[in-house]
């Protein structure tokens, strides 16, 4: 692999995934993202694409939204829990999803795909390991080596490993527009924001600095409301309505308009995780600045520090300087 881009190694490496889920599994797919984080998005559309490549057959697919209060799955089929960041006690609906998943299926092999793991509490930590260390075929992927310590230690009867992010299975993504703009800035604005982005705060301005519910307009995001009040309505109905397959082809919309953006400007300067690998997977120069509990720098060492392209900031001021 010494002749590979570094982009074709950390897909590669998602292939350990069918060590737990083999090429052919009939699956179902559960807390896939129905809301504006464009970084959920991409991970679900890398997700799916991994299920395709593979043959992997989906036989239902669930959002924290409409998953059912009674569900019966054949013995034989493994429950897939969407990646991301969202493992811990930041966003309590999809942990909480998670772990009534791991409580009603005590038969069922269910696999969380690759994560960031952080708890504020050490209550809820210890409560959730509980849970997950009395499942006897619990997988969890991890994205980083601190999950990979937090959990081996907190869920030590799981079987843990550390994997990229599930979006790097889009790679490469073609860009679909000439860089025409120097730098954008994608910057958080939620809770998981540091005082460390101002100086990217201080560069940028109204017509270069965006995230993701700035990046698409009131319209776009109140069709995304809308969709959300169509799946509590088809959750209430029994599940009637082509809901999903028309959500699919919206976030097709919204995927490419962040791909045509990102390919207008010749850099990126961001604080989202996914601002970041999306410019990795555009191979278009990056400086990712962390979040609030170290999780994109610890993505950064993990996996992104030998793309020469992507650069932390903080951790080399000359590569900062670098002409893009």
């Amino acid at each position: 692999m010494a002749n590979l881009h570094p982009m074709d190694e950390l897909k590669e490496k998602l292939k350990a995934i069918l060590e737990v889920v083999p090429q052919g599994s009939e699956i179902i797919y559960v807390d896939y993202p129905v809301y504006n984080n464009g970084g959920d998005v991409l991970i679900m559309k890398g997700t799916e694409a991994f299920f395709r490549d593979y043959n992997i057959k989906v036989r239902a697919r669930y959002s924290a939204m409409d998953f059912p209060k009674k569900l019966s799955i054949p013995d034989n089929w493994i429950i897939v829990c969407h990646g991301g960041g969202n493992f811990g006690d930041l966003y309590a609906n999809h942990q909480g999803l998670r772990e009534r998943v791991v409580r009603d299926f005590p038969s069922h092999r269910i696999v969380v795909m690759p994560q960031t793991i952080h708890f504020e509490s050490e209550r809820k930590a210890d409560m959730a390991a509980a849970l997950f260390n009395n499942h006897p075929d619990l997988h969890i992927f991890v994205r980083d080596a601190r999950s990979y310590d937090f959990a081996t230690a907190k869920f030590h009867k799981c079987k843990i490993r550390m994997c990229p992010d599930m979006a790097h299975q889009l790679w490469p993504l073609k860009p679909t527009a000439r860089p025409r703009k120097d730098v954008l800035y994608f910057l958080r604005t939620d809770i998981e924001t540091v005082a460390g982005q101002q100086q990217f705060d201080r560069e940028a301005d109204d017509s270069n600095r965006l995230d993701w519910d700035t990046m698409f307009t009131p319209m776009e995001v109140r069709g995304i409301v809308y969709f959300q009040k169509f799946y509590r309505l088809d959750k209430k109905l029994g599940g009637p309505l082509p809901t999903r397959t028309f959500w699919y082809k919206y976030t097709d919309y919204l995927m490419n308009k962040a791909i045509n953006l990102f390919s207008s400007y010749k850099e990126v300067r961001t604080s989202r995780l996914h601002g970041h690998i999306l410019s990795c997977l555009l191979d278009m120069p990056s400086v990712v600045i962390d979040n609030s509990y170290g999780k994109n720098s610890q993505y950064y060492e993990a996996w992104t520090a030998g793309n020469p392209k992507a650069s932390l900031h903080g951790a080399s001021e000359s590569k900062l300087e670098q002409p893009s």
